[in-house]
């Protein structure tokens, strides 16, 4: 038998570094895999795992799931568009016992499931002609936990779980399970369609957004694992997690309910204290309550997820000034840093106004800055001049591939540089910074002139951006006081006979 030749140091460190770049959103880091710590190893196979198996639960993949809605509910299908692959599971799974006749509703795949009840519901609904009634009758839950696995195996189903498994309550085998059975019989028609829903320029942004704080907040390190932004952070306990992170000791953990909540008050008690906190960060929160969260707005929810991620990024650039650690960094002490590092290369005519600059779509600015901070890093070769769309998406996806080989963490997409979006734009600026500073050396910050202009220049931008939240805040107020007038109606309607009477 062949030996395996021992790799050098070096050797392995290029090999990690290619697992890095196929497993940059799962957000691994290369000590994982080289020091072998066995929990976050371990961790990152079970997201690979539930990620592949996952894949087709959801209406672009699987549009036959759009049976799940009872009749033609619009508004319980807006939420299945929504609903995260493993609530989706859960959903599918109680779609197929309750017809099956099974009394109790399946909330989790550990206690829930524990006793085989359920899957023998589950099988004998799916797969008649390999279930026998003794599965179902059988009071002892280990024999049928053994005979859910005798009928599982027909359908190549029991790679993943044991009859131990099972009534361990073992969550996430009993989930890898059932997506199994999913894959191999999910039991739904063939004819029905979901429709298709043109997402709308504001649909499309939001979507982006959704995806980069989702892997940013999984990049924090916090206990909860981020899988549908807007769904997660109804009960406001990842924000706790995330203001904890951000903010030691702000939560006050004592008056904070952890999930599953079952009171919705409690929910908006973890809301209230996320905004509560957030004014204490020196938030923009406006006519901003705990509620707004609860009922997953979603325009709300990104702009106080920006605000996070905002504070997050300056207090890490913060740590990293040579001086005066005590004045807070500044978007315009970034923009600065970003001109003059591409100045100092030599490149005098490359300069950015502020993050909203058109000049950046086509990605020659970012290209540059890369090549300050590390020489030899851009090939040039395969830089495009940007005067098209298709040309400006090659350089902006380059831009990524690059940031990401030097160590930068990137939330972004290609489309984000591209229409110059420009929160994405400071994160990106911000990250190259981060990295450079680390590598490189303090920061010295910008003299009094040079801040002065550009406080004035980012002042003017946020002057500018702020008038269109007020706009689109007066129309959502007009929107409120409107359905507020249709209620009062209602009531008085409903009312008058009884005083009449």
């Amino acid at each position: 038998m062949a030996c395996h030749r021992q790799l050098t140091f070096y050797a392995r460190v290029k090999i990690l570094a290619i697992y890095l770049l196929l497993l940059n959103y799962l957000l691994c880091t290369a000590e994982v895999f080289f020091f072998f710590q066995p929990h976050l190893v371990l961790g990152l196979l079970s997201q690979i795992i539930k990620i592949q198996l996952l894949a087709d639960l959801n209406l672009k993949k699987t549009p036959q799931l759009l049976e799940l809605v009872a009749g033609d509910n619009s508004k319980e299908a807006e939420e299945l568009v929504t609903l995260a692959p493993d609530k989706m599971l859960l959903k599918w799974m109680n779609f197929h016992i309750k017809k099956a006749g099974y009394k109790k509703t399946v909330t989790n795949f550990s206690t829930d499931v524990k006793d085989g009840e359920a899957y023998a519901y589950l099988l004998s609904a799916l797969a008649p002609e390999h279930s026998s009634t003794t599965m179902i009758e059988t009071t002892d839950p280990k024999e049928r936990a053994k005979k859910v696995l005798e009928t599982a195996e027909k359908l190549d189903c029991t790679r993943y779980v044991t009859s131990k498994d099972i009534n361990e309550g073992s969550a996430n085998l009993n989930l890898a399970f059932v997506a199994q059975i999913f894959q191999q019989r999910n039991g739904l028609s063939s004819n029905k369609v979901a429709p298709v829903v043109q997402d709308t320029p504001d649909d499309v942004e939001a979507s982006r957004e959704e995806r980069a704080f989702r892997l940013w907040i999984n990049s924090l390190g916090i206990a909860t694992y981020v899988n549908n932004l807007f769904e997660d952070v109804r009960t406001g306990w990842v924000l706790l997690e995330v203001l904890d992170k951000i903010s030691p000791g702000s939560v006050i953990w004592k008056q904070a309910s952890k999930p599953p909540i079952i009171m919705p008050f409690r929910k908006v008690e973890n809301c209230n204290q996320v905004i509560k906190i957030g004014k204490e960060l020196n938030f923009s929160l406006v006519n901003v309550a705990g509620n707004d969260i609860v009922q997953g707005n979603k325009k709300l929810i990104l702009a106080f997820l920006w605000q996070l991620m905002r504070t997050s990024i300056l207090q890490l650039l913060k740590n990293l000034r040579s001086h005066s650690k005590d004045k807070e960094i500044t978007d315009a002490d970034i923009l600065i840093w970003a001109n003059n590092k591409v100045k100092e290369s030599g490149k005098t005519t490359s300069h950015i106004e502020s993050f909203k600059d058109k000049s950046l779509s086509n990605g020659m600015f970012f290209l540059d800055l890369l090549s300050a901070v590390q020489s030899r890093v851009v090939d040039w070769n395969m830089v495009k001049k940007g005067e098209d769309d298709e040309e400006k998406k090659m350089n902006a996806t380059y831009i990524i591939t690059v940031a990401r080989k030097l160590g930068c963490t990137v939330f972004w997409l290609p489309e984000d540089i591209m229409e110059v979006n420009p929160k994405m734009i400071l994160t990106l600026t911000a990250s190259i910074m981060y990295w450079s500073l680390q590598k490189h050396g303090p920061y010295e910050g910008p003299g009094p002139a040079e801040s002065a202009a550009s406080q004035e220049a980012l002042a003017e931008e946020e002057e500018g951006g702020e008038e269109e939240e007020e706009e689109e805040g007066e129309e959502e107020e007009e929107v409120v006081e409107e359905e507020a007038k249709e209620e009062a109606k209602e009531e008085e309607q409903e009312g008058s006979p009884e005083d009449g009477a």
